[in-house]
């Protein structure tokens, strides 16, 4: 059973770098996303806390705090570019998902920063119309 499970994380963290490495970020697009780390924070957690977010949405949002909270990740962020990229890519992903089963408008609510930064996270999230 261990064997299985650590043979799936292996096979997860070999996926996820070969899908970083043929995507490959660009370095300003990773830098704008780094910027707006801690409003996004504060996102994360406030939509987590709102109880009219469905519940699925907020377990995936606390799941992917306690994620970025943890010193273990799947790419190890000391590499260069990808390093990082992927919790990027990872916040991103469950940005677009509980938006899309919030609505835009829950986002809009809860953001803390700047509508330009707003306008970013919308982008970097693939969530532009």
């Amino acid at each position: 059973m261990a064997a299985a499970v650590g043979g799936g994380l292996v096979l997860l963290w070999v996926t996820l770098v070969a899908a970083l490495w043929v995507v490959r970020p660009d370095d300003l697009r990773l830098r704008e996303a780094l910027r707006l780390l801690p409003d996004v924070v504060r996102l994360l957690r406030r939509l987590a806390v709102d109880s009219a977010v469905p519940r699925g949405a907020r377990v995936r949002l606390w799941l992917l705090l306690a994620y970025l909270a943890s010193p273990i990740d799947v790419v190890p962020d000391f590499l260069p570019v990808i390093g990082y990229a992927d919790d990027a890519i990872l916040v991103a992903v469950v940005l677009r998902s509980v938006t899309r089963r919030a609505g835009a408008e829950a986002l809009e609510r809860h953001w803390p920063g700047t509508p330009q930064g707003l306008e970013a996270v919308r982008t970097l999230a693939g969530l532009h119309d």
